[in-house]
C-alpha cells in the first residue's frame, strides 16, 4: 500500500462556494494525499455528508460531540493529524471566530488547537469582504501566520459583481502543495536538546533537583522536528511525552548521566541547545541505604557537577551552534552576557523569575535571547510552544 504523501483535513463553512471544495477534495485525492473533511452544521446546507465521505474516502465529521464514532477527543486528533488546515470555503462568521479565539463547533475548536499550517480561503458577499472588521480579522489571521488565499473578483452568488468570490479549487491547491514542499529550515540538520531537572540522590528515596517541569525543551524538541531536524532530546526526570517519529529521547536521572549522553553525541550534531536545568551541586556520598530520621540536624557535603555547557563550548567546532539558557532572580542581563561569553556560546536565552507566567511549570514563557555579537531579540508573553519558535527562528537566521 502506498504511502500518503501528506495529511490534509479541509474545514468547510456555510457558502454557496462549499460546492467547489468538492473538487478540492478530489485534486488532493488524485494527488495521494489523505484527506479528513470537517464541516460546520451550516455547511451541510449546501454539500451532502454522501459526496463527501465518497470523495475524500474518509467519515466526515460534524459534531464536537459525535458520540458515533470511536472515542478521541477529536479536535485534538483532527489537528495532530493534519500537516495543513485548508478553510474552503471561509466564511465571515469563522474568520472572525478564529480571529478572537471563539471555538463553539468542531471546526472552530480544531482551528485554536491546530499548530501545523493552516490555509483560509475566504468567501463572501464583496460588501462583507470589504468591511472593516472583516479585514481586520484577515490582518489578525495573517500576524498568526495563516496564509489567506484571497477571493477573485467576478459575479457573485447573490447577483452583484465584486472581490468575494473564492479562490478557484486548483489555485488552492496549488498554493497549499508549494508551501509543504518548500524546504523544511532545519532539514538535513542534527539537533540536540536538553530538558527536564536532574534529581541528585541523597539516598535511595531522597534527592537534590529543582522544579524545572521539560516542558521548554519538550517545546523546542516538537518544534525542531517539525522544522525537519532529527533530533536528540536528552532529557531528566519527566512526564512528559514525545510526539514526533523525528525525535530520538535518551531519559537520564542525574547531572553526570546528562553530560555523559551529551557529550557521547555532541560532535554528530549541527545545533545544541541547552534548555535543562541542571543541578550545580550533587551529594559527595549518597548513603546506600534510607537516612533515618534521628538527629536535629543533617548535613549533607555537596560537590559541583561539570558544567556541560562549558564542556561542550571547550570542543564544539565552527559549523557547530551551541545555545544556552539562564535562569536569573537579580543582575539578569549582566550574569547572562558573561555565561554567554564565559562559556563560548553562540546565543543565550535568558528567563527571569520576577515575569509573572515565566519560569519553571508554567504553560507560558517570556525570554530575551542575546546573540555573541549581543544582538537581543525579546518575547512577549506567550506558549512555550511559540518560545520555541522564536528561539529557533533565531537559530535558523544564525544558521
Amino acid at each position: 500500500m502506498e504511502t500518503a504523501r501528506g495529511h490534509i483535513v479541509i474545514g468547510i463553512t456555510g457558502g454557496i462556494a462549499a460546492y467547489k471544495t468538492m473538487t478540492l477534495i478530489r485534486l488532493f485525492k488524485k494527488n495521494g494525499y489523505e484527506v479528513k473533511v470537517v464541516a460546520t452544521p451550516h455547511a451541510m446546507e449546501f454539500v451532502t455528508r454522501t459526496t463527501i465521505e465518497t470523495l475524500s474516502q474518509n467519515p466526515l465529521y460534524v459534531d464536537l460531540f459525535d458520540h458515533s464514532k470511536p472515542y478521541d477527543v477529536q479536535h485534538i486528533a483532527l489537528a495532530d493529524w493534519a500537516d495543513a488546515l485548508v478553510v474552503a470555503p471561509a466564511t465571515a462568521n469563522i474568520i472572525g471566530k478564529y480571529a478572537h479565539g471563539i471555538a463553539d463547533d468542531l471546526l472552530s475548536t480544531i482551528l485554536l488547537a491546530c499548530q501545523k499550517p493552516v490555509f483560509i480561503a475566504p468567501a463572501m458577499n464583496d460588501k462583507m469582504y470589504e468591511e472593516p472588521s472583516v479585514q481586520q480579522n484577515i490582518t489578525l489571521l495573517r500576524q498568526k501566520g495563516c496564509m489567506i488565499i484571497s477571493p477573485n473578483s467576478g459575479s457573485l452568488a447573490c447577483g452583484t459583481a465584486g472581490t468575494g468570490r473564492m479562490q478557484e479549487p486548483e489555485e488552492i491547491y496549488q498554493d497549499v502543495v508549494q508551501y509543504l514542499q518548500k524546504p523544511q529550515p532545519l532539514s538535513g540538520k542534527n539537533v540536540m536538546i536538553t530538558a527536564g531537572p536532574t534529581y541528585e540522590p541523597i539516598d535511595p528515596v531522597r534527592f537534590v533537583g529543582n522544579r524545572s517541569s521539560g516542558l521548554m525543551g519538550f517545546a523546542l524538541a516538537e518544534t525542531a522536528a517539525e522544522m525537519g531536524a532529527q533530533v536528540t532530546l536528552v532529557t531528566g526526570p519527566t512526564h512528559l511525552h514525545c510526539q514526533h517519529p523525528n525525535i530520538r529521547r535518551v531519559d537520564v536521572e542525574t547531572a553526570e548521566e546528562m553530560y555523559q549522553q551529551c557529550m557521547l553525541v555532541q560532535a554528530q550534531q549541527d545545533i545544541m541547545i541547552m534548555a535543562a536545568a541542571v543541578a550545580d551541586y550533587t551529594p559527595a556520598d549518597p548513603a546506600p541505604e534510607k537516612i533515618k530520621k534521628k538527629d536535629d540536624q543533617l548535613q549533607l557535603q555537596l560537590t559541583k557537577t561539570k558544567d556541560i555547557l562549558a564542556s561542550i563550548g571547550k570542543v564544539k567546532r565552527e559549523n557547530q551552534l551551541l545555545v544556552g539558557f539562564a535562569l536569573e532572580t537579580e543582575h539578569e542581563r549582566e550574569n547572562a552576557l558573561k555565561k554567554l561569553h564565559n562559556k563560548n556560546a553562540d546565543m543565550i536565552v535568558l528567563n527571569s523569575l520576577r515575569d509573572k507566567g515565566a519560569g519553571f511549570g508554567t504553560p507560558t514563557n517570556k525570554v530575551l535571547m542575546i546573540t555573541k555579537d549581543e544582538q537581543t531579540f525579546e518575547s512577549e508573553l506567550k506558549s512555550k510552544a511559540d518560545i520555541a519558535h522564536d528561539i529557533l527562528q533565531v537559530v535558523c537566521n544564525m544558521l
